[in-house]
């Protein structure tokens, strides 16, 4: 019998296209909870039911099942694998007992589960490994576990090996703990078998090295082991469950979800050896008692239902029109897949999705008292922009309300207005990242929007001074226009900004009229001979007339325009491109590929080293032109399996000329005569 444990949250995580979305199929198909397991090709799973996920045929967002094993309640978190929605994934991860890694069984994929391991080694959370699509492997799997060790800071423990079948491919396992063989069955019990032979010798290995890790965490099994007494089952399950609820070891189990193969294995493993709400609380820091903690895991954006904040009670429980953080619950809903089913209470352990939580974003700790500080992942910085404008005109206003609530449900969405490029950029975590976003304006907002690449902030300034002078005349009956100075443009160190200096002696100008000058001169830096903002320019007013009757602030601001205008294309005016220092993380196996990569983006490394924290990973510094960043991180991603990233700062205006600067002023030319 297993011990009763309350409601319990089990993740599924794991790389892109590893199997995660069919093996919750397989799971609310083997625990009785659905009649009949969806398919991802048919686009009729419980999982990615959204548009955009089953146009794409991947997880786009966690996705929420409700589920009985044996009597036992689950909720499953099917998390997103794509490297762009990691922050999603780790979200779901913080929620959960227990997480299932699914991977596939290759060798060459293991590094990409390397920031996964290290962000569930980080945060002490209990797991397990499920070697999906045994049936199609050609990879030995003590070779792809030997890959996956590489990549976890905590031992990992095979907990079955594979009976090859007579044409190829895998027909069944041995349990290393009851020695016991079995043949699969879809979707049902597996049959008992007499253990071949020809697996007898790998068996006895392999269990002999499951027992010996288990010996790593207690001196009296390990006496035992140099007695040479073997432990019996029933101690070899007690240590197993210990030491995966305190995240010692991670247990590796074998299957096929398309085929239903391990699947009730994986299930009774979950349900006899992961945490309770209990232990979880616990390792959170929550102390039991009456009164209400839950963290909002999720938001959602409902067209008809509106605003749903997803929600794990970790003491208390939550009812139906209780205020929390202020908030009054506006109704509690079971959610499974598309289905909402409503309830009067969301009890301890529990997961449910509540309703018009307004103002409570994602990561808030809601509670009756004083919430207590829980763990969140980190804002990853963005990588990838995106120049956004709605498809129609009259949509612009409502362009930035619906983003805002795309933010509430991503919040590694940002959006940026760029007053001086005239633009609002859409940041985020890669392409297909902002694709996905802006598919959901579409689809839920009835917003069809457009991307294009950002614009850079190119400056330009000048290399020499000189002298103007400027007089602005004009007589048209009446009072005139008269206003006539004397400037000196001269370039500043680069960094400087712009100055304007005021050395009008003996009342040449009026006091009154030498600001209109100034605001003459900044209202031309904003756009010089090339079409670009000044910097980096000093402006000295020396001397200059005035009319007592026809000089104006307007004259005297025009004729500083005009002397700015006659002065600046003799200073030999240069463009400057925004040069950013770059930090670019990738496992060491991939800096060469990385330093070749810098190198042919116009790039200058500045030296490499260990990442800190990060075993086997290195993390290049680098200078790369602004304009060499836009699409860094999708070859960036593609040189290293998907796992590199990188972060950038602005770091200083450098000179370009010769054909790139021409290319940047015919381009910003065309775009300002459509």
């Amino acid at each position: 019998m297993a011990e009763k444990t309350g409601p319990r949250v089990v993740a599924l995580v794991g790389s892109y296209l590893s199997g995660k979305t069919s093996l919750l199929e397989a799971l609310l198909f083997a625990s009785g909870t659905t009649n009949r397991r969806g398919s991802v090709a048919e686009k009729n799973t419980v999982g990615d039911h959204t548009l955009e996920a089953r146009a794409r045929q991947m997880s786009t967002e966690i996705n929420v099942a409700a589920a009985k094993f044996l009597d036992d309640p689950w909720t499953i978190l099917d998390c997103p694998g794509s490297v762009e929605l990691a922050y999603e994934a780790q979200c779901g991860l913080l929620a959960a007992d227990v997480a299932v890694v699914v991977c596939e069984p290759s060798v060459d994929k293991a590094v990409t589960l390397s920031p996964l391991f290290k962000f569930l080694d980080d945060h002490n959370i209990p797991h397990m490994v499920f070697i999906n699509k045994l049936d199609t492997a050609e990879t030995r799997v003590g070779e792809v576990l030997s890959a996956l060790q590489a990549v976890s800071q905590r031992p990992l423990v095979l907990r079955q090996v594979p009976l090859p079948g007579k044409e190829g491919g895998v027909e069944g396992y041995v349990d290393l703990v009851s020695e016991r063989a079995y043949r699969y069955v879809p979707g049902k019990d597996s049959d008992l078998i007499k253990l071949p032979e020809v697996a007898a010798d790998e068996e006895k290995t392999s269990r002999s090295g499951l027992v010996e890790k288990l010996a790593d965490f207690d001196d009296k099994l390990l006496e035992q082991l140099l007695e040479d007494v073997q432990p019996s089952k029933e101690e070899i399950y007690r240590h197993l469950t210990t030491n995966l609820r305190g995240d010692k070891i991670v247990p590796v189990f074998l299957g096929a979800a398309q085929q239903e193969l391990g699947v009730l294995r994986l299930w009774k493993a979950l349900r006899h050896e992961a945490p309770g709400i209990a232990e979880t609380a616990a390792r959170l820091g929550v102390k039991p008692g009456a009164d209400v903690v839950a963290s909002v895991v999720k938001t959602y954006h409902a067209p008809h239902t509106g605003r749903l904040s997803l929600v794990r009670v970790w003491s208390g429980q939550i009812t139906d029109g209780m205020t929390l953080n202020g908030v009054r619950v506006g109704g509690i809903l079971r959610l499974s897949g598309a289905n909402q089913e409503k309830l009067g209470a969301v009890a301890l352990g529990e997961m449910a999705g509540l309703a018009r939580m307004e103002g409570i974003p994602t990561g808030t700790v809601l509670a009756s008292a004083k919430a207590p500080d829980l763990p969140r992942p980190d804002l990853p910085k963005p990588v990838y922009g995106l120049a956004i404008s709605a498809e129609k005109r009259a949509d612009d206003v409502k362009l930035s309300t619906s983003i805002a609530k795309l933010i509430e449900e991503d919040p590694t969405l940002s959006l940026e207005h760029n007053a001086d490029l005239q633009e609002m950029v859409l940041w985020g975590q890669g392409d297909i990242h902002l694709q996905i976003a802006m598919d959901r304006l579409r689809t839920k907002y009835n917003l069809p929007a457009v991307g294009r690449r950002p614009q850079v902030p190119y400056k330009e300034t000048i290399k020499r001074g000189t002298a103007q002078h400027s007089r602005f005349k004009r007589q048209s009956g009446g009072h005139g226009q008269f206003a006539d100075i004397q400037i000196e443009v001269r370039p500043l160190p680069r960094g400087a900004g712009h100055s304007f200096i005021d050395s009008v002696v003996g009342g040449a100008i009026p006091r009154n009229f030498i600001p209109s000058v100034e605001e003459g001169v900044i209202d031309y830096l904003r756009q010089g001979p090339l079409g670009f903002p000044v910097v980096d320019v000093s402006v000295d007013l020396i001397t200059g007339q005035f009319h007592a009757v026809d000089s104006s602030d307007m004259a005297f601001k025009t004729a500083a325009r005009l002397g700015m205008s006659e002065a600046m294309p003799k200073c030999e005016p240069v463009l400057l491109e925004p040069i950013c220092h770059v930090d670019i993380s990738v496992p060491n196996a991939f800096t060469s590929r990385v330093q070749r990569l810098i190198s042919g983006r116009r790039g200058q490394i500045l030296g490499y080293d260990a990442k800190a924290g990060w075993d086997g990973w290195d993390l290049v510094s680098a200078q790369l032109p602004q304009s060499e960043l836009h699409d860094l991180i999708v070859e960036l991603r593609s040189s290293t399996l998907g796992v590199g990233t990188y972060s950038s700062r602005f770091d200083h205006l450098q000179e370009l000329t010769g054909k790139l600067a021409e290319k940047v002023i015919q381009d910003r030319t065309a775009a300002a005569a459509q």
